[in-house]
């Protein structure tokens, strides 16, 4: 193995260190907490979208094997559940409350789907962009990366009536985040894990705001090895890692990101942890639920790049 030089090292090991920046949200809350629905039903690996076999990602079958040239008809129904049921039980749950949300909206998916697209709209939710297809751009040709991404900003504005403000790939590739720069439009992109808070990236002409997604306080684990295995878990990590936050927010306020799905979450033996949660932070008169979008429009004008 060569030497790497340390001077050009392309991470950052040392974020914002000891001493964090000084955030005061609205209202004076000591916790942003953000809620994701991410919108992945009908752009998952298939053949009927031109895929050389079936999905293995997510679903009700743990470790679940690719059919090659076939269709997986239980996968397909797995994932369709997302799109006929748990969405709107979860649109149901937070319009009821006037919640605002995310969605990480995948371009294929909301092309299938209009009416969901429309009730997004209507409940005043941000539609993020979550790509043109939900599948792993690791190995993706950067030339297809890049169409792919123009073909989802395209059917997002004409689905919507404008660009998407956020970015989230998920799966992303060592291009990507060249790609959304070089695209110019994003207000922030959230393929990082990396913080508790936004932060900013060095690009070519301006720096570029990220802001962090979370896969631990994430419904994806019910769906994963070594993940939770009933609700009261989900409520529990979700309540115990909201409680550390706001202690801390005391002093050095951050935010909680927290990813759904319609077809994990959306099953109602674990909707029912969703609820409780929203329960128990609803006791809290200092917590700001807000989108991702006004967390980044938020530190863009009060945290500058330096």
């Amino acid at each position: 193995m060569s030497e790497i030089d340390m001077n050009n090292y392309p991470r950052d090991m040392k974020g914002y260190g000891e001493h964090a920046p000084k955030v005061t949200w609205p209202n004076k809350a000591k916790v942003a907490v953000q809620f994701v629905i991410n919108y992945e039903e009908g752009a998952e690996n298939c053949i009927l979208h031109g895929d050389n076999a079936s999905e293995t990602f997510l679903s009700e079958i743990i470790g679940a094997q690719p059919f090659v040239n076939e269709r997986h008809m239980n996968m397909e129904s797995f994932y369709e559940y997302g799109s006929r049921a748990g969405f709107w039980r979860l649109h149901r749950l937070f319009s009821q409350r006037g919640l605002p949300v995310t969605v990480f909206g995948v371009a294929m998916a909301m092309q299938r789907n209009p009416e969901a697209v429309e009730a997004m709209l209507k409940a005043d939710w941000e539609i993020a962009s979550h790509g043109y297809r939900w599948i792993d751009y690791q190995n993706v040709p950067i030339e297809t990366e890049r169409e792919h991404l123009k073909k989802a900003i395209a059917i997002h504005k004409e689905m919507t009536g404008q660009k998407p403000k956020g970015w989230y790939l998920g799966r992303m590739s060592e291009n990507t985040r060249q790609l959304v720069m070089e695209e110019g439009s994003f207000l922030y992109d959230a393929d990082s894990y990396a913080d508790d808070l936004p932060y900013y990236v060095k690009g070519k002409e301006k720096p570029h705001l990220i802001v962090p997604y979370s896969l631990d306080a994430n419904d994806m684990r019910f769906a994963s090895p070594q993940g939770f295995n009933s609700g009261e878990q989900f409520y529990c990590y979700l309540k115990d890692t909201f409680d550390t936050l706001y202690a801390e927010g005391a002093d050095a306020p951050k935010m909680m990101s927290i990813g759904l799905h319609c077809r994990i979450i959306g099953r109602p033996g674990r909707f029912a942890s969703l609820v409780k949660f929203l329960d128990y932070i609803g006791k809290y008169n200092d917590v700001w639920v807000c989108r991702r979008q006004d967390i980044a429009e938020h530190w863009l004008a009060n945290h500058k790049a330096e």
